[in-house]
């Protein structure tokens, strides 16, 4: 359990370049990051700009553990215009590319528009949709060498609750797909409390960050509301080794994030160690 790295995304730096952010990143102790596709970040439409990223992560030794697909309301995998869809696939398949060109693990998407509101009698074509467009993308991530997540979304939005997951899973063709937890997402859908036990066998990934029960706040890890000690709990009982991934908000000066990154680490550890403290204990009562 204490074995779990922590990374952090460079979303907490979104505004700026990422070239500009990485050596902060390695000095703060970070060695594993998710990248962040905000074009202004990095436009993951440059190949050169992708490669530079992908030559300065090697010379600072950083493991881009993930890339995070990009997403917005005109990135529809679920449209019923077959066009709409179509320059939604083509999006991420460029997305993707850039992944592989960083080396990166695993290629993190939102499966599902950035938009509330979807008419109900149109839910199950949108789900089909979604399906057709996320075979194409993990057929392709095959190919690139590298393995597709889906995110659990906020609860107004497609795919936001975890059954939803589970559903795209089980109808898509592809079966080497897994599943990146994020805890803030769960928390306000209200599937924190047994959302490890639904997803077991499926986890890949965590995002982590906390909340307040109201907003999608991306405060650091204990400094929300989130029953930290039971969830840890929860992933440790069913197994996952994955790699979790600090996804905080860039508030603050970068010594301001990465000081709030830092404590979420230590408090992460922490808390694992002294889990594995105590069944460690309880194995020799």
């Amino acid at each position: 359990m204490d074995s779990w790295p922590v990374g952090l995304s460079t979303g907490c730096f979104i505004q700026r370049g990422i070239l500009d952010c990485l050596e902060e990143i390695r000095g703060a102790g970070f060695s594993r990051i998710e990248v962040c596709s905000f074009p202004r970040h990095l436009d993951y439409h440059d190949r050169d700009a992708c490669e530079r990223t992908a030559a300065r992560l090697r010379e600072l030794a950083i493991t881009p553990e993930s890339f995070h697909a990009p997403f917005a309301e005109t990135i529809d995998i679920t449209a019923l215009d077959p066009g709409e869809r179509q320059a939604a696939l083509a999006e991420l398949l460029r997305a993707a590319e850039a992944a592989a060109i960083l080396e990166a693990r695993h290629f993190v998407i939102h499966p599902g528009p950035e938009k509330s509101g979807l008419p109900h009698d149109e839910r199950l074509g949108r789900m089909e949709n979604a399906v057709g467009v996320l075979d194409r993308v993990a057929a392709r991530c095959r190919e690139l060498g590298i393995s597709l997540l889906l995110e659990n979304m906020l609860p107004h939005l497609f795919s936001g609750a975890v059954r939803d997951l589970l559903w795209l899973l089980g109808a898509m063709a592809a079966t080497d797909v897994g599943i990146c937890l994020d805890t803030g997402h769960a928390f306000l859908s209200g599937d924190l409390l047994d959302v490890v036990h639904k997803l077991s066998g499926h986890l890949r990934m965590v995002h982590a960050s906390d909340n307040r029960r109201q907003f999608d706040d991306h405060l650091p890890p204990g400094e929300g509301d989130i029953p930290w000690p039971h969830l840890w709990g929860q992933l440790d009982a069913s197994g996952f080794r994955g790699t979790v991934i600090l996804e905080i908000a860039g508030r603050g000066s970068p010594e301001e994030i990465l000081a709030g990154a830092q404590r979420s680490r230590a408090f992460l550890q922490h808390l694992a160690a002294g889990q594995a403290a105590g069944k460690a204990a309880s194995a020799r009562a």
